[in-house]
């Protein structure tokens, strides 16, 4: 039996083993792009979808959280897996002079529920829809995808006017409710993730 004072001692690790464990060159926040899709009914330009792919100026790549249930016993707690929850998926687009992408949104929110008497979609497969976040190498190709599904907006930002604003565009964010999402495999191997359409 080994001496439980006796310290393990690790091997010595150097600059060039980090390197080595470091593919590609680390994933880059700032390599991305954004799939958006909209109800059919609302008729919206294609070009509305393809200029998003380059306004849309941040995402985010979703959480995974299963909540736990918490049991009392005798003085102490006893955790066991709850349910799932998905987080809110919030998006930010920077605005330009056609005002098309956040016009799509209001369109999109005035189809749930309309400004004027409350009234619009009550068929979630009228309303929701997918979309998709991509992960980009230095390259181009896609190292990993996430699709969002059945997602809707439930919150569509401000955009603050001011005199003394100068040398910015703006930009506004939305916030959309998700059902769940699941991970798609892309070009790289290592990336993992489930295979779908």
């Amino acid at each position: 039996m080994a001496d439980r004072n006796q310290q393990k001692t690790l091997p010595l690790r150097t600059i060039n083993d980090f390197k080595s464990k470091l593919v590609g060159g680390g994933a880059r926040p700032n390599l991305f792009e954004v799939e958006l899709a909209f109800p059919s009914q609302l008729q919206i330009n294609s070009k509305v979808v393809e200029d998003a792919r380059f306004l849309v100026k941040a995402a985010a790549l979703p959480s995974s959280t299963i909540n736990p249930v918490e049991i009392p016993f005798r003085g102490r707690i006893l955790k066991i897996a709850g349910d799932r929850t998905f987080e809110t998926w919030t998006i930010t687009v920077i605005n330009d002079s056609t005002f098309e992408i956040r016009s799509a949104f209001e369109k999109w929110m005035n189809f749930i529920n309309k400004l004027d008497d409350g009234t619009g979609a009550t068929n979630p497969i009228d309303y929701q829809r997918h979309a998709r976040v991509h992960q980009l190498d230095r390259e181009g190709k896609i190292l990993r995808s996430y699709k969002f599904w059945d997602i809707f907006p439930t919150n569509l930002s401000t955009i603050d006017l001011s005199y003394e604003t100068t040398d910015t565009i703006e930009e506004f964010t939305v916030e959309m409710q998700v059902h769940y999402w699941e991970a798609i495999k892309g070009t790289a191997e290592n990336a993992g993730g489930e295979s779908i359409l």
